[in-house]
């Protein structure tokens, strides 16, 4: 055979190799060495398409180095000298990612999450065979997700998370048999979950959240079918229809389906055979109506529990008390009534009961401070409670929000409420404690909370607040001096009340108040010059009292509106009525033209004194001594009468 003819078939059988390497003509012209060298090359190509590498993390990958395996982020086989996982997270970097890295055929892992990568998806990742775990959440990527993808028949992780991406989810998904992670959260996926997905029989996580997926219904028999499912998202969607129930080989840990359009009752998901195994269950702000029903007995992991913003009626059921680990209960903005029932005494791990916006009537039950000494923030806001508040709240020492504005509270203030530990600054707070932990990462707590005059939603910051919201119920009294310790408190909300008496000395005390309002009451006397001390306030609001006297002159006081001071009888900026200065009368001039008569001259008057005493017993003590003396006197004295 010729030398001509084996350097032909040489050739053509390169091209054969090339072809079933790549199965298709990239869209850029990709590095045609095999081996080790062909993945130096593909390397290089990455970087070449990299156009910002702020913290230097290629700064090793460069042609004079050969041993690429070296490279930072580059991990290589021992035995054959191969790219196997490719690791440049948190890097900053920007600029698209090479179609080239569909030559990288051992590559098991790609890791670019937290980068600022935009450009599309490479279809050229669906040549990666070995390919086990595809990470590129918080990037800008866009497009919609390459089908080719789904010819990775071994991959098990797939996180796209936190981009720009568009278009449906591939009907191809369900050809991933052996995907355990799929997060698709936080893009731009529209039309219906894939049906197919349940064919991802080793599915454990499903994260589809913050997205504008539609569908009148649950997709069907989706946890009946994934028993290995242990977190489902499907929060902020357009996703309606009926709750879905569980089955008893159920293994679900985490269900959000917040922000969607789910209706009817709760019993058909509350009342499964299969929540035994659920920890956090978030339903917040759907349609969903009806009673809540009496099945609670059988969520026996259950700590995290939102069911808020909904349109659910009747009485808060007994056998919530039942659910021994709960430790978040949120049923804030429905129409339930009745009073709060004993049995939630044992909920001894709740940290956060959040009520606010129902139509709950009764007395605040003492048992709250008693037995739920573990509450953070207790969340009465605007419902039909009345009678006095009960000093047994004082033993939540660990509290840090208790709002119980838009009530019918009455009698004076509890004087104990110093006793807040982590609001007066004997406790630290810890952020920790709103965050919820499981397998696959952490649940933020959120709450909705009223300061400044204003409802925002508390989130990743939930334990920076600190609250105490007593506005708008009948009570009176004076306000408590000790609340003036409670030196960590960033809001303090006495309004629309009916307090008497003066604004405490040591309201000055309080460093850390950003927002205060003691607006509408029966407060008298001045404003405490302390106030000028409060250097973090930004909302200040004393308006309709019986104030009187010059506002004090602060870097913050002067600053603020003058409608948080009307309705008063105060002077002095910010108002624009300024205080009158009497002056007293200037009698200098006069004493000095007049020689100063006005002025008192004791010795004058102790010369005059001392002269009568002296003549006076002086004339006196002659008469009774002598006697001839004594005889011509009062001869005297009778002629003077007779004249």
């Amino acid at each position: 055979m010729s030398a001509k003819w084996l350097l032909f078939l040489r050739s053509f059988l390169f091209a054969i190799l090339m072809h079933f390497a790549t199965f298709s003509t990239p869209i850029h012209k990709a590095p045609t060495l095999n081996g080790s060298s062909g993945d130096r090359l593909v390397l290089l190509a990455i970087k070449s398409m990299i156009k910002g590498d702020p913290q230097g993390l290629l700064t090793s990958w460069n042609q004079s180095s050969i041993d690429f395996c070296q490279w930072q982020g580059v991990t290589c086989s021992p035995r054959h000298q191969r790219v196997t996982h490719l690791n440049l997270t948190y890097g900053g970097l920007t600029g698209t990612l090479s179609p080239s890295v569909g030559n990288l055929s051992f590559l098991r892992s790609i890791r670019l999450s937290y980068n600022s990568f935009s450009g599309e998806i490479p279809p050229e990742i669906g040549h990666l065979f070995r390919l086990r775990q595809l990470r590129l959440i918080s990037n800008s990527f866009t497009g919609n997700i390459p089908a080719t993808i789904t010819n990775c028949s071994n991959l098990q992780v797939l996180r796209l998370g936190l981009n720009n991406l568009v278009g449906k989810i591939p009907n191809e998904i369900g050809r991933l048999f052996r995907l355990q992670k799929l997060f698709l959260y936080n893009n731009f996926f529209t039309g219906n979950i894939p049906a197919t997905i349940t064919n991802c029989s080793n599915l454990q996580d499903l994260n589809l959240g913050l997205n504008n997926l539609v569908g009148n219904s649950f997709p069907r028999n989706l946890l009946s079918i994934l028993p290995t499912l242990h977190t489902l998202s499907l929060c902020s969607n357009n996703i309606g229809g009926k709750l879905p129930s569980l089955t008893n080989n159920s293994a679900l840990i985490f269900l959000d389906l917040s922000y969607n359009y789910f209706v009817g009752p709760l019993h058909n998901l509350v009342c499964s055979n299969g929540v035994n195994t659920i920890e956090l269950v978030d339903l917040g702000y759907n349609q969903l109506l009806g009673v809540i029903p009496e099945c609670w007995e059988k969520w026996t992991s259950l700590k995290v529990l939102y069911l808020n913003d909904n349109n659910l009626s009747g009485e808060i059921p007994r056998t919530l008390g039942s659910v021994p680990l709960l430790q978040l209960l949120n049923m804030r903005g429905n129409m339930i009534s009745g009073s709060l029932p004993s049995s939630l005494m044992n909920l001894s791990y709740l940290k956060i009961l959040q009520l606010e916006k129902n139509n709950l009537a009764g007395n605040i039950p003492p048992w709250i401070g008693i037995k739920l000494t573990m509450l953070i923030i207790l969340n009465l806001r605007s419902n039909n409670f009345y009678g006095n508040t009960p000093n047994q709240l004082c033993y939540l020492s660990h509290v840090q929000v208790v709002d119980l504005a838009h009530n019918n509270l009455s009698g004076n203030i509890p004087r104990c409420f110093n006793n807040f530990s982590v609001l007066s600054g004997k406790e630290t707070n810890l952020e920790g404690q709103f965050s919820f932990y499981f397998d696959n990462g952490i649940f933020i707590f959120y709450d909705l909370l009223v300061m400044k005059g204003r409802e925002d939603n508390y989130g990743s910051i939930l334990g920076l607040v600190t609250l105490l919201d007593l506005s708008s119920n009948n009570l009176s009294g004076q306000i408590p001096s000790e609340l003036t310790t409670l030196h960590k408190l960033k809001s303090l909300n006495l309004s629309r009340n009916q307090l008497t008496g003066e604004i405490p000395n040591k309201i000055g005390d309080m460093k850390s108040l950003e927002s205060l309002d003691l607006s509408v009451n029966y407060l008298s006397g001045e404003l405490p010059m302390s106030l000028s001390g409060l250097n973090f306030l930004s909302s200040f609001n004393v308006s309709y009292n019986n104030l009187t006297g010059r506002i004090p002159t602060g870097t913050q006081i002067q600053s603020f509106n003058e409608s948080g001071f009307i309705g008063n009888q105060l002077c002095g900026a910010p108002l624009t009525n300024d205080c009158v200065h009497v002056d007293k009368p200037d009698t200098t001039s006069d004493q000095k033209e007049d020689g100063g008569s006005h002025k008192v001259d004791w010795g004058l008057i102790i010369s005059i004194v001392l002269g009568f005493i002296i003549g006076f017993w002086g004339i006196v003590v002659s008469l009774m001594l002598n006697r001839s003396w004594r005889i011509t006197y009062f001869r005297l004295l009778r002629k003077l009468i007779k004249v």
